[in-house]
């Protein structure tokens, strides 16, 4: 069983031509359906940071979590949002402000010091969403951070066998979405127990599109 470019790029086309034209750039979403997998046992669930070659126009919103000059530099490399201490240690009383905070960023990284903090304050929301912020030392280049987190998707599981994630949107080659897919697929693979014989199907949609089927071929 395998996965073939022009299989997943003949997908892509019939995504498009039955997307109705909106007013915004609708992405395109990779869903996997796995099958004969037990997820309620611990090394059934997959959680992995992958980074696409072809990052999506919408790009992943990264909060740093920071003092003195490394909090400086992260502003200054185009972070979407700076937390520094005394920030942090306001918010661990703030319940609403810790669950804005979970939904709006996609990945958090956070100066290792502090993570003791960040655990108190936002562990709570941010674990079980696999949010926990990736921790790095104060003289890390956090432009190159920034910048690599951008590029990245979280592939996981949750309750059900079943993985989304955004692969492209509408302005995206086909071949860039397609590469997008297969870096994924190629990720997963090796944490399945009978590799792609675990997965049931693949399909792409748009945003507000009906969901195409990818052929596995066998």
């Amino acid at each position: 069983m395998s996965l073939e470019t022009k299989t997943i790029i003949d997908a892509l086309q019939k995504v498009r031509a039955n997307s109705k034209q909106r007013k915004f750039n609708q992405s395109i979403d990779l869903v996997i359906n796995l099958q004969e997998i037990d997820m309620k046992k611990p090394e059934s669930k997959i959680q992995e940071q992958v980074e696409l070659p072809y990052p999506p126009s919408k790009q992943a919103k990264i909060c740093v979590i920071a003092s003195g000059e490394l909090a400086l530099k992260a502003k200054q490399a185009g972070a979407d949002l700076v937390i520094e201490k005394d920030e942090l240690n306001n918010i661990a009383t703030d319940k609403k402000r810790q669950r804005q905070l979970a939904s709006t960023f996609d990945y958090f990284i956070a100066e290792a010091p502090l993570m003791p903090t960040v655990g108190k304050s936002l562990g709570a929301v941010l674990g079980p969403r696999g949010k926990m912020p990736t921790p790095v030392p104060p003289n890390v280049d956090i432009a190159t951070q920034i910048s690599r987190h951008k590029k990245l998707v979280l592939v996981r599981t949750r309750a059900q066998p079943i993985i989304q994630n955004r692969v492209g949107t509408e302005d995206m080659k086909d071949e860039q979405i397609a590469e997008n897919v297969i870096t994924i697929i190629r990720r997963l693979e090796p944490k399945l127990k009978r590799g792609l014989a675990n997965i049931k199907d693949i399909h792409l949609k748009t945003t507000m599109g009906k969901p195409v089927e990818i052929k596995l071929k066998q």
